[in-house]
């Protein structure tokens, strides 16, 4: 029993070191990371790149608020926005708080307008992110929520976008509920329909943004730019720092005192998300996540009991013959393998992006041994 609130079912292990896939328990026993956690360790544990400059930052310089400049924030807003289609960016603490930031951006940019999501979509637990993610057993106890919020079938987002519509939010793959590929025509459609309304198109790119799906934003790939994007996840290499990517359409509608966070864009967590950059920004590099993503997919429809694989670079699920919370539990505590459960047949891997083909099917033999 500890002191920590009831607000996790934690499993019963405790860790203290890890390196690249590897962690490492109270105990000593190793374990190989295939969940990231959950996506935010994209360069693996203790990244020497990114050790070494927090460590540098830390010893000159960790907090000022934002009522001043600091060089390591003003170099990463300057390199999120000349490799996106930003224009400015609003830095915050988490994947919710950069949700919350552009749910104000979009209502700001057309009053008391509603935004419409997708079922099935996860926006983060704050009261704004939560209004934003149409799961019954996550609102229900908390009701009511901020009103404004139109949850629809991801198909039917493009006909109900209208004169009242603020904003579109929408991830271009769902994570939580179990990595759903949005359809590039879908997300096109979605486009023209805010185009023609004067919505705002939103993409939460939380997880899949910082290379997770084999190109450094998920948008990349499908063709449709948003004018904002949410980012946080992988962004610090394991330090919280989230993201509001602003572009052209409405870079103009915050104004000094609408917006702020204390700790936000810090000087370490900056230098931390340079440094992920510096190796991540890096066509071999995407072709190589493309290429362990194919991997792993292809080694997960081989096995026994699973009955289907999707994914895009190494952001992947597999259908099992259900159990798969159990399954999840199991690859744990019997193979020492980090992965987890979206749903009663869903399991989800997320392994860092430095993972070599060798760790790939070390945790395809490891699932092999369980469902065998």
């Amino acid at each position: 029993m500890t002191a920590l609130a009831p607000t996790y079912a934690r499993y019963d292990v405790t860790f203290e070191s890890g390196s690249g896939c590897v962690l490492v328990d109270a105990d000593g026993v190793e374990y190989l990371d295939f969940l990231s956690g959950i996506a935010v360790n994209n360069l693996g544990h203790c990244h020497p790149a990114v050790v070494s400059v927090v460590q540098e930052q830390v010893a000159r310089l960790m907090h000022i608020s934002n009522l001043f400049y600091n060089a390591p924030n003003v170099e990463l807003a300057a390199r999120l926005t000349a490799r996106s289609f930003g224009e400015f960016v609003f830095f915050c603490n988490s994947g919710a708080e950069a949700n919350e930031a552009a749910i104000k951006l979009v209502r700001k940019a057309r009053p008391r307008g509603d935004l419409i999501v997708a079922h099935d979509a996860f926006h983060g637990r704050t009261y704004g992110a939560l209004s934003a993610t149409p799961q019954e057993a996550k609102q229900a106890p908390f009701a009511p929520l901020v009103p404004g919020f139109i949850a629809l079938p991801a198909q039917e987002v493009p006909a109900a976008v209208g004169a009242s519509t603020a904003a579109v939010l929408i991830e271009p793959v769902q994570g939580e509920s179990g990595v759903n590929i949005m359809d590039p025509e879908l997300l096109a459609s979605i486009r023209s329909a805010c185009d023609a309304a004067g919505a705002a198109l939103v993409f939460d790119e939380v997880q899949t943004g910082m290379g997770r799906t084999g190109s450094l934003w998920a948008y990349e790939q499908v063709g449709v730019v948003p004018d904002a994007m949410t980012l946080a996840k992988g962004l610090g290499g394991g330090l919280p720092i989230g993201a509001l990517v602003i572009g052209e359409r409405l870079r103009d509608v915050f104004a000094p005192g609408d917006h702020g966070s204390t700790f936000a864009g810090g000087p370490v967590v900056s230098s931390a998300a340079l440094a992920v950059l510096d190796v991540i920004d890096d066509e071999a590099f995407l072709a190589g996540v493309r290429e362990q993503g194919e991997r792993l997919l292809e080694g997960l429809r081989e096995l026994p009991g699973v009955l289907s694989a999707r994914g895009r670079g190494l952001m992947v699920a597999a259908e099992v013959d259900g159990g798969a919370p159990e399954l999840a539990k199991r690859a744990l505590l019997e193979q020492r393998l980090i992965i987890n459960a979206t749903g009663p047949t869903t399991l989800r891997f997320l392994p860092p992006l430095i993972v070599t083909a060798e760790q790939v099917d070390d945790a395809l033999g490891r699932l092999d041994a369980l469902l065998s």
